[in-house]
């Protein structure tokens, strides 16, 4: 299955109680790939960057299996850049710093040999070009999901509420998701979702765990304890590459199967935590994953067989 996905490459700069970065290479869409590239080599990228952005990290996305005919690089312009200060306790954050730049006029152009596309993932974006991303494709994929933020429910409800009812899938975390339905309680607020579209939700509730809902159906993934967390920054979009990617490797979408999604989801935004940005990702091996990916199922009790 090819999976196609939108969404940022931009510049962060963070500080957490372990330290401080300048500007380092991140957004939603580099998250994704990189983590979704762990388990599948056919990833279509579609995102906008200045002329500013470093292109040895679009080598090592191209060495990583991600296509990147469809990121645009405008001449003269900056990427988006945003910046952030984690409190102690790692879950809340500042934000200091946003520049728009080339992603507040992002037209999405799909390129032809993106079209056909099986599996959609729309990292965070505006809600009205993930869905002009749904409606520039020629055939509906099988399985589209997408992610979005406080930020989106706050200014652009209408678009939201529109775009997911064209999705099977939304990824939100606990925070966003009772903003959205208005309710406290996950169980009440995942019902409220799923009847504005989406038949599968992801509740994310970080050093947590997560949350699959689908119909009568709920599964918990419970979070890998770690000593030490650096930089949360990213783990979302990691954990969605993560799922994203096994899915598409499988082939199988079934709550059974997006069981054991999460599970590899969770294993992959473990790893992103442990270092800045995309740093600790980049420098993974498949043995890494695999062992890790053993460690969790060992916490949830999975064993698949």
């Amino acid at each position: 299955m090819s999976l196609l996905v939108i969404g940022s490459v931009a510049f962060d700069a963070i500080e957490t109680p372990f330290g401080k970065t300048d500007k380092i290479v991140g957004g939603a869409a580099s998250y994704i790939s990189i983590s979704s590239s762990f388990f599948y080599n056919s990833i279509n990228l579609v995102a906008v960057i200045g002329d500013d952005f470093p292109k040895d990290f679009i080598i090592k996305l191209n060495q990583r299996g991600v296509d990147t005919k469809g990121l645009q690089i405008k001449e003269g312009e900056k990427s988006f850049f945003w910046s952030g200060k984690y409190h102690n306790d790692m879950n809340s954050r500042d934000t200091l710093v946003t520049e728009l730049n080339v992603l507040g006029t992002f037209d999405p152009i799909i390129p032809d040999s993106y079209q056909n596309c099986e599996i959609l993932m729309l990292g965070n974006l505006l809600p009205s070009v993930q869905s002009t991303v749904i409606e520039r494709l020629t055939s509906r994929p099988k399985f589209i999901a997408m992610d979005t933020m406080n930020f989106w429910m706050d200014i652009a409800m209408e678009d939201l509420r529109k775009t997911m009812t064209m999705v099977d899938l939304l990824i939100i975390n606990d925070e966003e998701a009772r903003q959205l339905s208005g309710e406290y309680s996950l169980l009440k607020a995942s019902r409220i979702i799923r009847n504005m579209g989406p038949k599968y939700l992801v509740i994310k509730k970080g050093e947590h765990g997560a949350l699959l809902f689908h119909g009568n159906d709920l599964f918990f993934c419970p979070a890998l304890p770690l000593e030490e967390v650096f930089d949360p920054t990213g783990a979302g979009d990691t954990f969605a590459g993560g799922f994203m990617g096994y899915l598409a490797k499988s082939g199988e979408i079934s709550f059974r199967n997006m069981k054991k999604a999460v599970v590899y989801g969770s294993a992959m935004a473990s790893f992103c935590v442990e270092k800045f940005g995309t740093e600790r990702l980049l420098e993974l091996s498949d043995e890494d994953v695999e062992e890790r990916v053993k460690l969790f199922l060992t916490l949830s009790d999975m064993g698949f067989h």
